[in-house]
């Protein structure tokens, strides 16, 4: 017969004050930003979204895939850092500084290497440099942008399409803030060497200065990216890391740079501030232990085999509690990681978690002879305490 223990009531609810299941208030956070996502990087949980799936203009947030492209043709080793790429005419005339947008001024005819590049695009959003970089390592702005929709598809962007490397505007190009927001995240976990970049403030290239433009960057996140066009308005895909927890967010269609900047800020501050990761159990943590018969120990602890983490809103308390079952007592001989129950987190009748949980060492049977001498024991303490 399954059989319940429940841990002493204070001690669980001091453990977990933290905890809760209940969802997030409807109206925790608002903000002007026709689109935008938040998400929990290690547990990939929503934390807010508006119009997360509506499909927008990229801009410059379309560079992000172009450097998806070029750091996984550095992985595969198809390219290095130190190669080197002519600037075309039409780099310099589409990207350059008589273009009126973004660009790394890269001289018409030069030689870049693919390092300088990466930074261009990274910290000064060159257009130029994307056109440079397409060319070379795919022949044609066309070409290069069929390596992006396969990057895109590798990845598992489901709702977006580019057609250059820039994001300058194209009605057949967009992206969706979710999607942004998975690329982001690959990004940050796939090329760790390479996503410090997006965290330098600035970038000198052939004797001009120019800062990075994520307003994030001043105020604690590290990374990604800005984006602005008329039609697109002002984005951006960024992500930062406090106290051991990582945020990715997107934002677009803002009407100024200046609103992009207090939206973007807020929301980083809502992710980071608003929720904590809670540790519920520890790997090879006792949370309890079973009683043994004919065992050479009386009890044996139980272990989880796995940690179990909670994201939660920070500060919230609910009536959790949680609950040990199994079916013991158990007859030895008990194998070292034997299942001999499971815990349950609760809320009233609701079942929040559940977890297996095992023996945290082997108990061997006892002897024929000393069995006998347990029960003799057991049989004159059970008549001793009969007696008046």
């Amino acid at each position: 017969m399954q059989r319940a223990r429940y841990l002493p009531t204070l001690l669980v609810m001091l453990a977990l004050a933290l905890v809760t299941v209940l969802p997030l208030p409807a109206l925790a956070f608002e903000t002007t930003a026709p689109t935008a996502l938040l998400v929990d990087f290690s547990t990939d949980r929503v934390l807010y979204e508006k119009n997360a799936d509506e499909r927008i203009a990229p801009a410059s947030l379309a560079k992000l895939m172009t450097l998806a492209v070029i750091f996984d043709a550095l992985r595969e080793g198809t390219v290095q850092r130190d190669d080197r790429f002519t600037v075309s005419e039409k780099s310099w005339r589409e990207g350059g500084a008589e273009s009126g947008g973004s660009t790394m001024f890269l001289p018409l005819n030069s030689e870049v290497t693919l390092d300088d590049l990466i930074k261009g695009i990274v910290i000064q959003s060159g257009n130029d440099a994307t056109i440079v970089v397409a060319e070379g390592l795919a022949g044609s702005v066309a070409a290069f942008a069929k390596k992006m929709n396969a990057e895109a598809k590798k990845i598992g962007l489901t709702n977006s399409h580019f057609t250059n490397p820039h994001g300058l505007p194209d009605p057949e190009q967009y992206v969706t803030a979710r999607d942004m927001v998975r690329l982001a995240a690959y990004l940050i976990r796939e090329f760790p060497d390479e996503y410090p970049l997006f965290a330098e403030e600035s970038f000198t290239f052939n004797g001009i200065k120019q800062q990075n433009r994520n307003p994030l960057l001043r105020v604690g996140a590290d990374g990604l990216k800005t984006g602005h066009t008329a039609k697109a308005g002002f984005g951006l895909v960024a992500s930062a890391e406090r106290d051991g927890r990582r945020i990715v967010l997107a934002m677009s269609g803002m009407q100024s740079a200046d609103e992009r900047a207090r939206e973007t800020r807020r929301l980083m501050e809502y992710g980071l501030q608003e929720f904590e990761e809670v540790v519920l159990i520890k790997i090879g943590e006792a949370v309890g232990e079973i009683a043994v018969r004919d065992g050479d120990a009386e009890t044996v602890p139980l272990i989880a085999d796995s940690e179990l983490r909670l994201l939660v809103p920070r500060g919230s308390l609910a009536d959790v509690t949680r609950t040990i079952l199994d079916n013991g007592p158990v007859a030895a001989p008990v194998a070292k990681g034997q299942r001999l129950g499971w815990i349950r987190f609760s809320r009233g009748d609701e079942t929040v978690q559940e977890v297996s949980l095992h023996a945290a060492q082997q108990v061997a049977r006892t002897s024929f002879l000393r069995r006998i001498g347990q029960t003799i024991a057991n049989q004159l303490t059970w008549r001793s305490a009969k007696e008046p």
